[in-house]
């Protein structure tokens, strides 16, 4: 087989390409070091064994893998072997110098690099651990990344278990370290102490939340930052294989970004926030589509006055009792029961109106919200092509794939196949050369641009982002001329 040949596809290109989703791997030692400048050694030993993804079997500095722990549905196998194997690629995940040295081979304008280590502590249960090891992380990305801001910006790692605890570190981050893009977890785990040990109920912070998040994205929006999520759904619920991590794998980051984009969605905060954008990274997009229709469907059934037509009360009671003696014979005659059916299911909550935070008047104003939501996908990911299916996706709706690389991952097995794997859609004719460099440039530089539009200034590619901030979309545009 031969080696993958980036610059055959920029020699084809006449745009720069962003990364939206790439990876720093960070060293478990040197961030326990950082936590325990922060926070003392008492938090940062407890943190050592948090995550058994980074264990290993004989690595000095690290915890030892757990092979004595039985194995049962209760406890989910952690994930292994997520990185690459390869010395080049793998010290490249480690080296945020060494990426920038490698970009040009790689055949990559500009990255946004995201944590590894920091999935695990951004939804850490102990709160010492969890804000000490988030600012931790911070602290090292901001060092390891210093100077390279031409060609690479770190995302920060925001928890987001309290509006508190997530403005602090959005402040800090932000303002104090100088980040231009976060990363907040897209649900919080909660006890339910009242159903005994271990029982937890999931909050997805845009809806039925036990706390108001909505200081958190007005935060957002005074500091120019988009929301994104990337938060892993592995052993939760119908993941929680103890044998198989590709069983718990697949869909992880779609679940939790499903369940995220509907709460934005259904508590207002896409209506709430209209300059918020919201990215769903390393999920796909096929997901988004679904939940588009899905929105719409149910929309034109259930909301606003559509809810008024299923109200068993506009049944003709006469009408009623004569079709069912008519039809049903012995079996109905008596009126009791006839009036028992006709008042089945009559069990209304005080609110009817499920879409009522959602400012909808139309099926064309969920098209419109989603015109601030990007999805993060691979240059693998096989169905980039159904979010510009405008003949298909109702209200010929566009969506906003972003590429994700997810360089420093076991995802990407050679880091030079990912923009010729990415460019083969269009060879193989799912992707115009339009859609290409909507998927792979316009629609990363729209979403951190459209919240600051400084961004990219002092990059490699400021002269192209201004045009772009500067002008209309040319793809990705929904069209919203619906009733």
């Amino acid at each position: 087989m031969s080696a993958p040949d980036p610059q055959s596809v920029r020699s084809r290109i006449n745009h720069p390409i962003v990364d939206s989703d790439g990876h720093v791997v960070e060293s478990i030692p040197a961030i326990v070091e950082y936590m325990r400048r922060i926070g003392g050694s008492g938090v940062a030993d407890r943190f050592t064994g948090s995550s058994p993804t980074y264990s290993s079997r004989h690595a000095p500095l690290l915890d030892r893998v757990d092979r004595e722990h039985p194995r049962t549905m209760r406890r989910a196998i952690p994930a292994w072997w997520t990185l690459p194997a390869t010395t080049r690629d793998r010290a490249t995940a480690f080296l945020p110098r060494l990426l920038h040295e490698r970009l040009d081979e790689l055949g990559i304008d500009f990255t946004v690099l995201y944590p590894s280590v920091g999935l695990t502590c951004m939804g850490h249960g102990d709160d010492d651990i969890r804000t000490v090891a988030c600012r931790a992380v911070n602290l090292y990305l901001s060092d390891a990344l210093e100077g390279l801001g031409d060609r690479m910006t770190a995302v920060a790692v925001i928890p987001a278990h309290t509006p508190e605890e997530a403005i602090n570190e959005l402040d800090h981050a932000v303002v104090e370290l100088g980040f231009k893009a976060v990363m907040l977890n897209s649900y919080v785990s909660r006890p339910l102490a009242e159903l005994g040990p271990g029982a937890q109920w999931l909050d997805v912070l845009g809806l039925d939340s036990i706390y108001d998040y909505d200081p958190v994205w007005a935060r957002c929006v005074e500091l120019g930052v988009a929301v994104t999520v990337h938060a892993p759904t592995m052993g939760v619920e119908l993941r929680q294989s103890s044998t198989r991590y590709m069983y718990n794998h697949i869909g992880t980051f779609a679940a939790s970004a499903d369940a995220f984009a509907k709460a934005l969605f259904f508590g207002g905060v896409a209506h709430r926030f209209p300059t918020l954008n919201v990215a769903f990274m390393e999920c796909g997009v096929s997901w988004g589509v679904q939940l588009l229709c899905d929105l719409i469907g149910r929309w034109e059934k259930r909301g606003g006055d559509h809810i008024d037509l299923l109200d068993p009360q506009r049944v003709d009671p006469d009408e009623w009792n004569d079709l069912l003696m008519r039809y049903g014979g012995d079996l109905f005659a008596d009126a009791s029961l006839r009036d028992a059916m006709r008042g089945q299911s009559d069990n209304p909550p005080e609110e009817v109106d499920d879409f009522r935070a959602c400012g909808i008047e139309r099926a064309g104003d969920i098209v419109a919200q989603f015109g601030r939501f990007y999805f993060g996908c691979e240059a693998d990911e096989a169905t980039i092509s159904w979010a510009f299916a405008s003949e298909v996706n109702p209200y010929g709706a566009v969506l906003r794939p972003v590429l994700g690389s997810d360089l420093g991952h076991w995802d990407v097995a050679d880091m030079r196949a990912v923009l010729p794997e990415a460019y083969e859609m269009v060879e193989n004719g799912q992707l115009s050369a339009d859609q290409f460099r909507a998927f792979t440039c316009d629609n990363a530089i729209r979403l951190h641009g459209g919240m600051n539009a400084t961004f990219f200034d002092g990059t490699t590619v400021e002269s192209y982002a201004r045009q772009i901030l500067n002008s209309p979309p040319e793809i990705g545009s929904p069209t919203v001329d619906a009733s």
